[in-house]
């Protein structure tokens, strides 16, 4: 049997199902940090610009980057996004981020915890974060394919959900929404018939909010409302520009010998929609907003704020800074700070809460996104200004 954090060798064989559920977030995990991985399709921040303000009333020691989040106060608008679990090597990532979110004050979700479910030996795996962030807003995580009934597998019900989240604690529930990546991945689940309604009767039933999360292929206006209307409190778009999971799918593909798998997940790497354009259209719909896909600094972080986002997401890079070690991940998230206070004080404003009504300038295909969606027509809250695409 080979290591199950690797992708050599050949695969095991007859694993249990909740062996083979583990091997495969342990090769989620390696592939996300150290794979080739990431979305060819930009997630469009080059294309928003943040107008400047040259005389600001503000010192730059007193921009306030704190922002309110499902009632609570975050000291940066910042969550760890949902990466891992239900693996050995996951618990030491786990435990390290925690530990970050709880010094700096920021939000941190966990990956699908469906494992922990089918072998309780994983819960340490996943409970580690509330044991290691006990102030910290900890979002629990389950998939969409979850709630609705599989070819082998009966949908989840109130005392699992309960587990779950009882599991970490968590101030909120994130519904992760990955039909691109179970439509890629070998053992994909892809039965959604029913889906809003399971989302509808979760949201009546869970004692702390629920989030609906896009994981890399982002989401619309129109899916933004109909998550709203089944009572979703804040949406995560995880849109195009960070880690494709297609693309993660068809490296283990490629690991399983599976051509045609491998082939799909490479054709539709950069399906979806661009993480700025899916913020610039659910920012209207009227729950808090999480910008997830290619957020790379905080000046990213700021554009999203400026086109409605209430907090950034971020995967990839941190999980990278987490294997080399907790400094590292301190000093990633100090910079992140640095960069957004900065922004915050070019644009003239006090909070970063108040990038929401500074004037930005679109251009590109962010600006050719918006403008065929319909989107620029609905903004009346703000100045915008755009320039046509050259």
């Amino acid at each position: 049997m080979r290591d199950p954090g690797g992708l050599g060798g050949e695969v095991p064989q007859r694993l249990s199902e909740a062996e083979e559920i583990a091997r495969r977030k342990a090769e989620h995990l390696k592939l996300a940090a150290e794979g080739d991985v990431e979305t060819r399709t930009a997630a469009g921040w080059d294309d928003v610009q943040i107008v400047h303000d040259a005389l600001p009333d503000v010192d730059a020691a007193d921009v306030d980057l704190r922002v309110r989040f499902l009632g609570r106060t975050l000291e940066l608008p910042l969550v760890i996004s949902g990466m891992t679990g239900g693996h050995g090597r996951a618990l030491a990532v786990n435990e390290l981020l925690a530990r970050v979110a709880e010094k700096r004050g920021i939000a941190m979700g966990v990956g699908s915890q469906r494992a922990a479910l089918r072998d309780p030996m994983l819960v340490p795996t996943y409970s580690v974060v509330r044991q290691s962030a006990p102030h910290a807003f900890v979002i629990a995580n389950l998939g969409i394919s979850q709630l609705v009934k599989q070819d082998r597998e009966e949908a989840l019900g109130a005392r699992e959900i309960g587990q779950i989240i009882a599991m970490v604690k968590a101030d909120a529930l994130a519904i992760h929404l990955n039909y691109l990546e179970e439509s890629v991945q070998p053992e994909g689940q892809t039965r959604a018939r029913g889906a809003l309604a399971a989302i509808r009767a979760l949201t009546r039933r869970a004692t702390v909010p629920v989030i609906a999360k896009e994981t890399g292929a982002g989401i619309t206006r129109d899916v933004a409302l109909r998550l709203r209307r089944a009572g979703v409190r804040a949406i995560d778009v995880g849109g195009v520009g960070g880690t494709s999971f297609a693309a993660v799918e068809a490296l283990r593909a490629a690991a399983q010998s599976d051509s045609a798998r491998m082939s799909l997940g490479n054709r539709f790497r950069d399906w979806g929609v661009p993480t700025a354009v899916a913020v610039a259209g659910v920012g209207a719909v009227g729950l808090p907003v999480i910008a997830t896909g290619g957020v790379r600094s905080g000046l990213d972080a700021a554009k999203a704020l400026a086109l409605g986002a209430t907090l950034v997401g971020v995967g990839r890079p941190l999980l990278q800074a987490a294997l080399r070690g907790e400094s590292e991940v301190l000093r990633w998230v100090d910079d992140f700070a640095l960069e957004l206070r900065t922004a915050v004080f070019l644009a003239g404003v006090h909070r970063a809460a108040d990038l929401a009504r500074v004037p930005r300038v679109l251009t590109g295909e962010v600006k050719l996104w918006i403008d065929q969606l319909g989107y620029t027509r609905a903004r009346t809250s703000r100045t915008t200004r755009t320039i046509r695409s050259r």
